[in-house]
């Protein structure tokens, strides 16, 4: 971060959201899409059917005189029903035998609109099941798909050892699983050749900046040295420390890269205190004061990685603030089974948009690497490397008024 500015208002907070996004409870999701197509298409096909068969049988139980198995030519009929009215006297039998066939079709009516009844309560039903039965056999066809999705988490959360090595027939998602196998192979191999890379490069550059850094202490140990050589004897030894800190830096970020694997109970409020406790003294000569309350939080992990997530927010707290009355809220907590550390500090202005510029490594607010004498820019990276590598995550939104709050996630 640079000097501190001039007072000024501070920008408007962002609208985005730090935390993962919640999911509605009924997302379009390709099984409930697939559900309703089946569902949909059983659904047009019993209409179609039950439309067919409705046609058919009217037509099959259309009845006029003419079709009558029988003719009446003398006789008394008694009907059983009110809608039936059959003319007792005075009436030919031609009339009386028009008159029972419309009694007969009003009764095929009756029966073709129980018929579609008991019809329609029957395709509701088959339509329920037909759903269900659909979203059952889109589940179980969408299985390998899901398989897919979990590996992929897994791998998003840095552990690229992770492979699918899905079994079944030779179709796309068998394909798509062992194309997606195949690049989590190659990605594997880059990312191991990579961190193999950098911590060897560190390790060869240990043993020659440990030899400067021991003829430079030499040399200023020598009250006969010249006053220009001592001062350049000092400039050169804060120019080697910071590249020993480069050097460890490079080395923690590369180990922070890999998925823990041993892992003890860790208190994060223990671990917050620690690294309060190693910066009071840088905190005192800034006129810093700390704040907050620590809460047990016990968390599964790496004690040495956690309290380097720590130290450096801490520092980082420090060292960007403000002149005078500037403080650093430290805070632990357990929520919603998970424990959180919160760090807050006063301090400049910091917009929005250059939030996530600050966990790039040799990144910070409005400047580089070079020509800064706070640190080597691995902080906010390590950071973020080790939340991840632990199964947790690090938000930061700016502070009203000034500063940042970092939170860091991490699951117990």
């Amino acid at each position: 971060m640079a000097d501190t500015p001039t007072p000024r208002a501070a920008p408007p907070k962002p609208t985005w959201d730090p935390r993962a996004p919640a999911r509605p409870l009924l997302r379009p999701t390709i099984r409930i899409r697939l559900t309703l197509l089946y569902g949909g298409m059983f659904l047009i096909a019993g209409v179609l059917l039950l439309s067919i068969i409705y046609l058919l049988t009217r037509q099959a139980l259309y009845i006029s005189t003419d079709d009558l198995p029988f003719k009446l030519l003398k006789g008394e009929v008694d009907p059983n029903f009110d809608w039936c009215r059959l003319p007792a006297e005075g009436v030919t039998a031609e009339q009386f035998n028009d008159a029972m066939a419309g009694c007969l079709q009003h009764q095929r009516d009756l029966a073709l609109d129980d018929l579609l009844r008991r019809s329609l309560f029957a395709l509701l039903g088959l339509s329920i099941i037909a759903f269900a039965f659909g979203y059952a056999m889109a589940g179980r066809v969408l299985s390998p798909l899901g398989r897919i999705t979990r590996t992929a988490r897994q791998v998003a959360g840095s552990d690229l050892s992770r492979r699918i090595k899905l079994v079944g027939p030779d179709d796309e998602l068998k394909e798509l699983a062992d194309t997606f196998d195949e690049m989590l192979d190659r990605l594997e191999r880059a990312f191991t050749a990579q961190q193999r890379f950098v911590a060897n490069a560190s390790h060869e550059l240990r043993t020659p900046l440990a030899i400067n850094r021991t003829l430079l202490e030499v040399h200023l140990s020598d009250p006969a040295a010249p006053v220009e050589m001592r001062e350049l004897g000092k400039a050169l030894l804060a120019t080697n420390e910071r590249s020993e800190q480069l050097v460890e830096g490079l080395l923690l970020l590369a180990r922070s890269e890999n998925q823990i694997v041993e892992r003890k109970p860790v208190d994060i409020a223990e671990v917050a205190s620690r690294a309060i406790d190693q910066v009071r003294g840088e905190a005192e000569e800034r006129g810093v004061e700390f704040r907050g309350e620590r809460a047990p939080a016990v968390v599964q992990g790496n004690g040495v990685l956690l309290e380097r997530i720590a130290l450096n927010l801490v520092q980082n707290a420090v060292r960007y603030n403000v002149p005078e009355d500037g403080w650093v809220e430290v805070t632990t907590a357990v929520e919603g089974g998970q424990a959180v550390l919160v760090v807050s500090n006063t301090g400049p202005v910091v917009p929005a948009y250059e939030i996530d510029n600050l966990f790039e490594p040799f990144r910070r607010l409005r400047e580089e690497r070079t020509g800064s004498d706070r640190g080597v820019g691995l902080g906010l990276s390590i950071v973020r490397s080790v939340a991840r590598a632990h199964g947790g995550r690090i938000t930061a939104v700016p502070r009203e008024g000034g500063g940042l709050v970092m939170r860091v996630t991490l699951p117990r």
